[in-house]
Parts: C-alpha cells; structure tokens; sequence
C-alpha cells in the first residue's frame, strides 16, 4: 500500500482537466468532428460548456448516440470506442480519470488492423511531433482522423462481437509495454489520494484534527493553450 500525505494536494479523486473545441473538420461520412479511440484503464467525462453535438460510442453493447448540449455531463467507462461529433462549435470540460494516465498512452486510436501490429507502426501513423510548424501539425491531426475513421466504420459494421474483441487485443498489446510506468503514475495519483482519505479517517476516529492545519488552496492557468488533441483543440494543466 502506497503512504499518502494526509494533505494530498492533486486535483480531486486525482482527476486531469482540460478544456476542449472540437475540431469542425468534416470527414469522408460529411460528419465534422474528432478521432475515435478507446481508453484501457481511464474513464472519461464530459462537461458542455457551449455549442452542440454528440458523441457516437461502440461497446460490445452496440452502437449508440449522445446527444451533448450545454450543461449535459455525460461519462463513460474503458473500452467504450468514443467519437465527438461536432455541430455548432461544440466545447466542452473533459474530466480524465488517473491524472497523467490518458497522456501516458492510455489512448488507442481505431486505426485498420495493419496499423496496430505493434508500437512502433502505430506510433509512426499517430504521433504529432511537437516540433513541427503548426500547419505540418494540423495535417497529421487530420491524417489520423480520417485512418481512424476507417477503422471505426468496420468495426461499427462488422457482423459479430469478434472484430471487436480483436481491436481491444490489439490495444492491449499495444500499451502492455508502458504498464509499468502507468502503475506508477496510478500509484502517486489515484492511489494516493484514496490512502490520503482512509488515512483522514483513521485520524478523525482518533479525535486527530491534525490534518485540517494543513488545508491550502491552488489554482493556476492552463500550461499550454490549443494543442491538437484526438478530438480537438486542447488548453491543458500542468497540475493535472
């Protein structure tokens, strides 16, 4: 069990938080909107703060469509394929679960199959350089997109749970390499900050108020504004 500070100071639960415009590109369906993907071990939700638009999700499920509109908070779990369908300039708060996990890799595009033999091809069709000028960084956003578009199309159409079930062993093996440093990140987030309120408890039970002389508060602006995101334009946290 990881020792936690009494006054673990992360964002609550251990969230991330970023702010989203989703892109307004149309694809090849005439539908304007983000990159379909997956999450392994992160939940996800939406906060809408302006605009309107949907999310098209997959699971074993079925095929189903949000609708999303100022104020709606909709949330899903991982293995839940996700596709943001942009509108009428669609922004909205996204809350990630396990701070730091979703920009360790806790992502995996639905790129066609040829495209997921293993981390370096799938690397070579999805990364951004962050040095590249931003038109270079625009067209490789876009590029993904519209590759995983065709693997999202096929997975949505396929006749079976089986096209499904190869994606998410695909996935799987993808990320397995980066396990480690995941739990890591798991156990100085999340995990911490649950051992940080089991350890509050056991103190109050003890009549030890000790903890609140340590209360703080923090804020800060994001630590970078626009970035190109999987479903859009990003403005992130540092703290997050």
């Amino acid at each position: 069990m990881v020792s936690a500070a009494p006054g673990f100071t992360g964002l609550p639960g251990a969230v991330a938080v970023s702010h989203l415009s989703v892109y307004d590109w149309p694809a090849a369906d005439g539908v304007c909107g983000g990159t379909p993907h997956l999450h392994l071990t992160c939940s996800e939700a939406y906060v809408v703060t302006g605009g309107r638009g949907a999310v098209q999700t997959l699971t074993t499920s079925g095929y189903e469509v949000t609708p999303l509109a100022p104020g709606t908070v909709a949330w899903f779990t991982p293995g839940t394929i996700h596709r943001l369908v942009n509108e009428d300039d669609l922004r909205i708060t996204v809350l990630m679960q396990n701070n730091g996990l979703p920009e360790a890799g806790d992502a995996v595009l639905t790129l066609p199959p040829k495209y997921l033999t293993d981390p370096e091809t799938y690397a070579a069709a999805t990364v951004i350089p962050a040095e590249a000028p931003e038109e270079e960084r625009e067209r490789i956003a876009r590029a993904r997109r519209d590759l995983a578009l065709e693997g999202y199309r096929a997975l949505r159409d396929a006749d079976g749970p089986e096209a499904l079930a190869a994606f998410h062993r695909a996935a799987a093996a993808l990320v397995r390499p980066r396990l480690a440093e995941w739990r890591e990140r798991w156990e100085r987030g999340a995990q911490a900050a649950a051992a940080a309120t089991g350890e509050q408890l056991e103190r109050l039970e003890k009549g030890d108020v000790s903890h609140l002389a340590d209360a703080a508060v923090r804020a800060e602006q994001p630590s970078a504004y626009g970035k190109f995101g999987m479903c859009g334009r990003l403005d992130v946290y540092q703290g997050t």
